[in-house]
């Protein structure tokens, strides 16, 4: 009877597997994370989870020694893999800590290993933008009355108007995008939508797109997305890098800019043009002000920068140090 009462008191073992997919289901169907943040966070788990194979590890009773070195060992590098970023090191020691306060959550560990995990600091780069110029030609490159280029012209006028994420602008189906109004639609991280204005010029290329190219590519099929592949199909991630990158290319901009840019680009030219910060992180979609914020630095740096080139007496270059 005694036995009996010690085993029902005793959690069964269960493989990091089953943690890793419980946590991953519950910021799925609890937090509502996006598809690629879970694949990120399930990527990085994966990779620890190697490390606490290798060395004969038990997730559940490591302390704060073997995760600082698995961290280590990932900043250190080795002949086979280079040394990981501190911008992915970062992510890598957030999705550890997240991990680890759901297992103390579940009353799975009685103590938190990661409470006094460090990671390093990431510096902040600033994002490429363009030019008004460059985005100019950029919009410009997709030329002729082909339903291919009909859908660039009007994918890259809707990514630039609306500052859309590339996931953002291949999950937009028809009844996202109002012409008539002139509003979109759009679906971000975590499944939150926003509605975003759409200016004049993306309009009359959306419009003109569905009137005179989707029908051509979709056909007699049944298909929701709005942006389309040759066969008729949603266009995919990778469909949507190749054509900003081949537009890119042919506007001279090759190798300055990815899908992203336009995003960034969005964000600087509103800022530039008056937009206050909040209205700007309403419209990208960031959970956090702070996040907008990097546009602010942005801004400044490229008005010292035509500042110091246009005015008379400014100098070549940035004022003296005191």
């Amino acid at each position: 009877m005694a036995l009996a009462r010690t085993e029902a008191l005793v959690r069964p073992i269960r493989p990091f597997e089953h943690h890793v997919l419980d946590f991953l289901a519950y910021l799925e169907f609890e937090r509502g994370l996006s598809r690629n943040t879970l694949e990120a966070y399930r990527s990085d788990l994966l990779q620890f989870g190697h490390f606490l194979t290798r060395d004969s590890l038990d997730a559940t009773t490591l302390g704060h020694a073997e995760l600082a070195r698995f961290l280590s060992q990932l900043t250190a590098g080795d002949p086979q893999r280079p040394p990981v970023a501190p911008a992915t090191i970062q992510r890598k020691t957030a999705c550890l800590r997240s991990f680890y306060r759901h297992l103390r959550r579940e009353e799975i560990i009685s103590h938190d290993p990661t409470a006094d995990l460090r990671s390093p600091r990431k510096s902040q780069k600033l994002p490429q933008v363009l030019t008004r110029d460059e985005v100019a030609k950029l919009l410009a490159a997709p030329r002729g009355a082909q339903p291919a280029a009909l859908r660039d012209r009007a994918l890259l006028e809707l990514m630039y108007a609306c500052g859309l994420r590339a996931s953002e602008a291949v999950d937009l189906t028809v009844g996202s995008v109002d012409l008539r109004v002139g509003v979109v639609r759009a679906r971000g991280k975590g499944s939150k939508e926003r509605l975003i204005p759409v200016g004049r010029q993306a309009v009359m290329a959306a419009r003109t797109y569905l009137e005179r190219g989707r029908p051509k590519l979709v056909g007699v099929r049944e298909e929701r997305h709005l942006f389309v592949n040759h066969r008729g199909n949603g266009l995919t991630r990778q469909g949507l890098y190749k054509i900003v990158q081949r537009h890119a290319a042919s506007a001279g901009l090759a190798g300055r800019m990815s899908p992203h840019t336009l995003r960034h680009t969005f964000a600087t030219h509103l800022l530039a043009g008056g937009c206050d910060l909040r209205s700007l992180q309403e419209m990208l979609g960031h959970a956090d002000v702070a996040t907008t914020q990097i546009y602010t630095h942005l801004s400044a740096d490229r008005l010292k920068d035509v500042y110091f080139r246009a005015h008379p007496r400014a100098g070549a270059g940035a004022p003296p140090a005191d």
